[in-house]
């Protein structure tokens, strides 16, 4: 058993198999250019983390929490490359599982193709959830209320009623309580009682989701248009706050420019980080591109910078416009302009927050069914999951089934622990797809791809930069390895552990830079999150075992040795 769970599929195999139309290319509309792509990952990555997540990352970092943003970008755009040689050399859906599969073999095809849940499923969950806050602030702006109980999920009400219940018996007036700890007593207070529960949801999340739905179910075409205006609408929104914002930034409100320190800046690495979540969604798109060697990585590369770029314009401008300690709101970018009197424009902000969490949604939707619909034809999950519609030609099985997935969930789950959940899963997909260019680059036989990652030799850099990086902390930080030894050091260990490996590794192999960089950049960031993120991540990862092992292990296409290669 040991050496089947390593099986490996042959990239031969699979471009042959695509080829003859028997496996890999299903009947999928081949529509997509590099435009389009490039529109989608924009679609993807700019959504609530822009309109919503940037606020509490200003908060806690200041201006300083730009260096976030671009070390993220940095970190992603390392693994962007990575996805972009992948693509390239094996251009079919499937996006990091059939990445893994080529590379690390059947049971890490299971687990990034399981672990791939959290981002796309699990992730627009929490896309799903802050449409709904969007929805319902405008709706209450409008003056259309909806009875708070439906509008937020039962433990962010019970929350919210306890700490305002405790405010309300100190004397605090309830017009000081604030109006989103009112909504949210009000939501439990008021909500229906079933067998003695309080019936709490949320109902514009569950409804967003199946319309999104029914588009991706329709077709790429229409997937593609829908995308295109929702990225042109909000990319013009987006320039209009950098241009009317810039003129009324106050550069004192930059000084301190690192008001929090290091601490303050990385408390935000789960916020930002998803805000950048989405670029390698365009790779699951590989059998509906024209083009996927040449056009995929240029999607995704063209949409990681222009995205940065826009990041960073937005966080200096915020910051400068009031001071960063006022913007740990839902909405920051609405929030700004509200305080300078300027309602139409916050207005017109609130409009396109539900047009980019909608285009996000949509990319997601698009990206879970495909992954699915590889793993089916691999004989992991039931044939179903692998149907195509023959008018719509998508998923149709796995399109309706993600849609449930998430909607249905949406209506329950708390955010904070969705958006910890998804950019820790996404992490460990980008760490494994940079491993996985060093095990290619390795292979004999290879064939050739239109796009590589640039070589540089990592074997005296990477020693070396590990080695100036311990140092430096034991100089500049007495005492900071010692006070790891606690539940939530243990990421850190770890990730050192691995880091002293891949510097050795890199030594004696002539690792290349780029890959080695992605991979041990993405790490850190994976070791950011808490002892209990990591702990429900784990967790995850088990429940996809047990289902390997009791169903996908032994209906696996190569389950018979000769379709194997090792």
């Amino acid at each position: 058993m040991a050496n089947n769970i390593f099986r490996k599929k042959s990239i031969p195999k699979i471009l042959e198999e695509a080829a003859r139309g028997e496996h890999e290319g299903s009947g999928l509309k081949r529509v997509l250019g590099v435009r389009d792509l490039t529109f989608m990952g924009i679609a993807a990555v700019i959504g609530a983390g822009i309109f919503s997540s940037i606020g509490k990352a200003c908060y806690d970092g200041g201006p300083a929490v730009i260096f976030l943003y671009i070390f993220t970008a940095v970190a992603c755009g390392f693994a962007a490359l990575c996805y972009a040689q992948f693509a390239s050399t094996v251009p079919v859906s499937g996006s990091a599982y059939t990445y893994s599969y080529v590379t690390f073999g059947e049971i890490f095809a299971w687990i990034i193709g399981w672990d791939l849940l959290m981002e796309y499923a699990i992730g627009n969950i929490a896309v799903a959830i802050s449409w709904s806050d969007y929805f319902t602030g405008l709706m209450e702006k409008a003056n259309i209320h909806i009875p708070h109980w439906l509008t937020m999920d039962y433990a962010t009400a019970h929350a919210g009623f306890t700490e305002a219940s405790k405010l309300i018996a100190a004397g605090t007036a309830t017009s000081e309580v604030g109006s989103t700890l009112m909504s949210q007593f009000s939501a439990w207070t008021d909500a229906p009682m079933l067998m003695g529960l309080h019936v709490i949801m949320d109902l514009p999340a569950l409804l967003i989701v199946l319309i999104i739905t029914a588009i991706v179910f329709v077709g790429i075409n229409e997937s593609r248009s829908a995308s295109n205006i929702m990225v042109i609408i909000k990319l013009v929104v987006i320039f209009l706050v950098i241009v009317v914002g810039g003129y009324y930034v106050q550069p004192e409100n930059w000084s301190p420019f690192n008001p929090n320190g290091f601490t303050g800046v990385m408390k935000g690495v789960s916020a930002v980080f998803f805000a950048y979540i989405g670029f390698d969604a365009i790779s699951t798109t590989a059998e509906e591109c024209k083009n996927p060697q040449r056009d995929l990585p240029r999607g995704m590369i063209y949409s990681l910078i222009i995205c940065t770029i826009l990041y960073v314009l937005l966080a200096l401008v915020l910051t400068g416009m009031i001071p960063f300690s006022r913007l740990n709101v839902g909405d920051p970018l609405a929030a700004v302009f509200d305080e300078r009197g300027m309602a139409w424009i916050a207005g017109i902000i609130a409009v396109s927050a539900i047009i980019a969490t909608a285009s996000v949604l949509l990319v997601f939707q698009l990206g879970q069914p495909r992954i699915w619909m590889s793993m089916s034809r691999d004989g992991l999950l039931p044939k179903i999951f692998s149907a195509i519609h023959p008018k719509y030609q998508t998923p149709w099985f796995s399109t309706i089934l993600t849609g449930l997935v998430v909607a249905i969930p949406a209506l329950f789950l708390n955010l904070n622990v969705v958006l910890a959940l998804t950019s820790i899963g996404t992490l460990f997909a980008f760490v494994l797809v940079c491993g996985g260019i060093l095990v290619l680059d390795s292979q004999e036989n290879k064939p050739e791809s239109k796009f590589k990652v640039p070589h540089v030799n990592g074997k005296y850099v990477v020693p070396l930069l590990f080695a100036g990086a311990i140092i430096l902390l034991q100089v500049k930080i007495p005492g900071y390895f010692t006070g790891l030894l606690h539940a939530d050091g243990i990421p850190m260990i770890l990730f050192f552990v691995v880091a002293l490996v891949v510097a050795v590794y890199t030594f004696l192999r002539n690792f290349s830079l780029i890959p080695v960089l992605g991979l041990l950049s993405c790490l850190y960031l994976m070791a950011q999150e808490s002892a209990s993120n990591w702990l429900r991540f784990l967790v995850w990862l088990i429940i996809g075992l047990v289902i390997y092992f009791l169903f996908s292990y032994k209906n696996s296409k190569l389950n018979q040795p000769e379709n194997a290669v090792r």
